[in-house]
């Protein structure tokens, strides 16, 4: 018995030890954390349970039988945030550069496949060189077995990767299945093929930031949706994001006691809409005022800023805002913001998070770039998404509803619940001016007229009252009263039902 504890003993260190002091060493001299140690910052202290410590892997070509280190690159187990369970798995890049093994690969499925019956989230930590070459196919089968997990964990659980390190070739496909992609500036990475591969092909010389850095998937790409300066921040701010959400499709998310008065009126809000309706102001003020404490997570910060997508308290309850941006582009929807709120609100609806929308947008952005980029199949997703939704909406137009653009953001016409307008909205098919131009086309040419008929057109429809007269805004409101009129309308919905027609699966415009 004693000879057999000794043996644990050793094989525990050994694990912990992962490719030995000298690679623990050089991972520290690069400002990153090992895997273990991601693993406790990101966790309750003293929560992880670990499993399959000493699984091998069993390849025995190429010298491979010679260098086996517990635990095969990854370290899998379960532990708490803010004392709600979570399952892990961390990527060790000091045990072989954290390639992937067929071992490897059955480890980290263990832990989906606990996660998927038991109905807890699935954060992922990757630090991966990609396949373990040794081991060819496998490798590769080990892979597909992962993204079949990520496929079918998504909408029953959240799935989180966080982007730790490399992460090449067929390694991007399982992070980008999965709900969040978060990355560490300057030590993360992902690419389909890296930038030898590129240059040998395309003969393009590219750094690996350029290709597939941090700063390029979270502003450009969209691949990432949120990025961090160090290891530690990251880690952080996934424990904020994960008090918003809940275990699975089955839970609700956590209430929190609500410090912050639900009926507090907002002098603010009544002064922020400019007098010029050309004018931007900054929708982050609006949110502000209505949410708990002023506090949100924001989803793709930085990419498609005309947009926000933030998950939010209002009376201790986990909202997903979604806002046009005034300040960007007009809060105009183009391609990349129609793509980032229709994901978003798909998430949101999956997990029983009711949607608060916050309107001001002019339209669809025109231009050729955005029509042979696709912008109409391209803004129908955010339209499918709304329409789709069946948890609580409720829409308050804070100045411009334009067009198409009016539709697609949560009208009522798209079952939303119950929708708000400030007394400034202007609710029509297009901004006065136009109308009037296109209406009054003999007077289009003549200053005086032209500015008489857009003031014509202006009385009629650059007011909230004709889409209240037909029942298509249910109260106009003062708007120092948003907040509690949002609160009170998102209690009254707790207990919703709707659903949907039967169907196999839906066919979303990709």
């Amino acid at each position: 018995m004693i000879n057999i504890i000794s043996q644990l003993e050793e094989k525990r260190a050994a694990a912990r030890m992962g490719g030995g002091q000298r690679r623990l060493d050089a991972q520290h001299s690069k400002g990153k954390l090992t895997a273990r140690e991601r693993i406790h910052a990101l966790l309750d202290e003293g929560s992880f349970e670990e499993w399959d410590m000493f699984v091998e892997h069993r390849c025995h070509d190429f010298g491979m039988e010679e260098n086996k280190i517990p635990g095969d690159g990854v370290v899998i187990g379960y532990g708490t945030i803010f004392g709600r369970p979570v399952f892990v798995y961390s990527q060790d890049f000091t045990v072989l550069g954290g390639s992937l093994s067929e071992t490897h690969a059955a480890k980290i499925c263990k832990v989906m496949d606990q996660a998927i019956k038991a109905g807890i989230p699935i954060i992922g930590l990757n630090d991966s060189g990609g396949a373990r070459i040794q081991e060819g196919v496998a490798s590769l089968g080990g892979y597909a077995e992962v993204f079949q997990r990520n496929v079918l964990a998504s909408g029953v659980v959240p799935q989180i990767s966080l982007i730790m390190g490399p992460c090449a070739g067929g390694a991007v496909y399982s992070p980008a299945i999965t709900d969040f992609i978060f990355m560490v500036e300057g030590s993360s990475y992902m690419f389909v093929t890296g930038p030898d591969v590129v240059k040998t092909v395309t003969h393009e010389d590219l750094t690996a930031d350029e290709l597939g850095g941090a700063k390029m998937h979270s502003r450009t790409s969209g691949v990432a949706h949120g990025t961090f300066a160090n290891d530690i921040e990251m880690l952080m701010r996934t424990r904020e994001l994960m008090s918003y959400l809940p275990l699975s499709n089955r839970d609700e998310a956590p209430v929190y006691e609500a410090m912050d008065p639900l009926d507090r009126p907002s002098v603010v809000l009544e002064q922020i809409i400019p007098d010029n309706p050309n004018a931007p102001y900054d929708m982050k003020h609006i949110i502000n005022e209505i949410v708990d404490n002023g506090e949100m997570f924001e989803i793709h910060k930085d990419f498609a800023s005309n947009v926000i997508c933030a998950f939010a308290r209002i009376d201790g309850r986990t909202v997903g805002i979604v806002a046009n941006q005034p300040l960007v582009l007009a809060g105009c929807l183009d391609i990349n913001a129609s793509r980032k709120a229709a994901r978003f609100v798909r998430f949101c609806d999956a997990f029983e998070i009711p949607l608060v929308t916050l309107v001001d947008v002019p339209g669809f952005m025109p231009g050729l770039s955005q029509e042979t980029g696709g912008i109409i199949s391209q803004g129908a997703k955010l339209l499918y998404a709304y329409a789709e939704a069946t948890v609580p909406k409720v829409t308050l137009i804070t100045r411009k509803a334009y067009g198409g653009a009016y539709d697609v953001m949560a009208s009522k016409h798209l079952r939303g619940d119950v929708n708000y307008a400030w007394p400034t909205a202007e609710i029509a098919v297009m901004g006065p001016e136009g109308a009037a131009r296109i209406i009054f086309r003999d007077d289009a040419d003549d200053a005086d007229k032209l500015k008489e008929r857009t003031d014509e057109y202006r009385e009629k429809f650059a007011n909230p009252f004709v889409a209240a007269g037909r029942g298509y805004i249910d109260d106009i409101i003062m708007p120092r009263n948003s907040r509690r009129r949002i609160g009170r309308a998102l209690e009254m919905l707790r207990d919703k039902e709707l659903s949907n027609p039967p169907k196999k699966h839906d066919n979303l415009p990709l």
